[in-house]
């Protein structure tokens, strides 16, 4: 037993590194996810196991568990220092609101969101594309629109993706439009940018009828949907699109084409050919015309970027490099920054990831929008 104990202890505690360590594989990127934004559950773990432990007289093995422990609610720790001066920096980047929302709640973590006034209808918008629209059964005015759009390397991945978050966003009196959209390797860049117009025109034509405030629209995207929406604000094709929102995106192709992800995580060169038809020396004009950094400019929208420090499949220098060209352009914008966070750090709506970045995506709801 005291054996088993210890194999335990180490494989927790080898999990809990993956808030200070970048996930290897695949599989541990999944896991890094469920270690960072529900870590404070794992943490419980490590302290039973650790005590045990004690009791049995294991001293080695109570510290590898406590060490997992302390590790496990070390994102939690970061993310209620971040909450301290969220609010200042947000009143820098959107204009000071009468916001009484607090970025970071301790008991929000064990407390599940639930949304009952929350409906989902679906439509198919252009040929057999679909979309889910997430509306308050409490509100007969037009809403607010926000284009939610789904990862997936532009390859795979689904408009049903993290339905709660949508519903959140509902909750808070926005209508929103998760997106379906043509697929690599059969259908290539821009088509799946052409298709974020179409759904926007099917939601015109059809605004009066679903309650929609489509003079006021906002794109999400994260991870390739992320790429998609900045491309889609920065073509300057809509100036009803008043903002863009942007998890852990690919901003700069040629350089995600240079610097590829770690090929037991992603193989981000595979991917990129599948999405743009080749490599950048075949298709250079590709991959420059499906880099959001190329286009930023007097008419792009403002921008709101969230990545992990952590993340293996897009970097966070993506992020970093389209902030500083945001800076130098003069485009209102903010980067949240999660050190510990990985790839869809936005999982669970209620960790620490969820909060800090519902709560900057209400106050940029709230400036653009008003």
């Amino acid at each position: 037993m005291t054996r088993i104990l210890f194999i335990i202890a180490s494989a927790i505690f080898l999990c809990a590194l993956l808030v200070i360590f970048p996930a290897p594989t695949s599989s541990l990127t999944v896991v890094a996810i469920v270690i960072a934004e529900w870590g404070y559950y794992y943490a419980l773990l490590a302290i039973g196991l650790a005590a045990i432990a004690w009791r049995r007289g294991s001293q080695l093995t109570a510290l590898l568990a406590l060490l997992a422990a302390m590790l496990s609610l070390s994102p939690t720790l970061r993310a209620f220092q971040i909450a301290k001066t969220l609010p200042a920096r947000c009143d820098q980047a959107f204009g000071e609101t009468a916001h009484n929302e607090k970025p970071f709640r301790v008991l929000s973590l064990f407390r599940p969101s639930s949304f009952p006034d929350v409906a989902m209808t679906t439509h198919t918008y252009y040929e057999e594309l679909e979309l889910e629209l997430y509306q308050s059964k409490n509100s007969s005015a037009p809403q607010p629109l926000i284009v939610m759009i789904h990862g997936g390397s532009w390859k795979g991945g689904s408009k049903a993706e993290l339905p709660g978050f949508n519903s959140y966003l509902a909750h808070e009196n926005y209508a929103v439009a998760a997106i379906g959209y043509r697929h690599a390797p059969k259908w290539q860049f821009p088509e799946q940018v052409d298709d974020v117009f179409h759904a926007i025109d099917f939601l015109k034509m059809r605004a009066a009828e679903l309650h929609l405030d489509t003079t006021r629209i906002v794109l999400v995207g994260r991870s390739a949907g992320g790429q998609l929406a900045l491309s889609a604000a920065n073509a300057g094709r809509d100036p009803a699109i008043r903002g863009v929102i942007a998890f852990y995106p690919p901003t700069d192709l040629v350089f995600g084409y240079d610097h590829p992800s770690p090929r037991w995580v992603i193989d981000s060169g595979e991917i990129l050919r599948a999405y743009l038809g080749g490599t950048p020396p075949e298709k250079r004009d590709q991959y420059l015309a499906a880099s959001p950094i190329n286009f930023v400019g007097p008419n792009t929208p403002p921008t709101l970027l969230i990545h992990g420090g952590l993340d293996p499949l897009v970097p966070h220098v993506h992020s970093e490099m389209l902030a500083a060209r945001l800076e130098q352009a003069r485009v209102p914008h903010f980067y949240l920054s999660l050190g510990w966070a990985t790839h869809g750090c936005d999982a669970n709506l209620d960790g620490p990831s969820g909060q800090l970045s519902c709560y900057c995506i209400n106050r940029f709801l709230s400036a653009v929008f008003r």
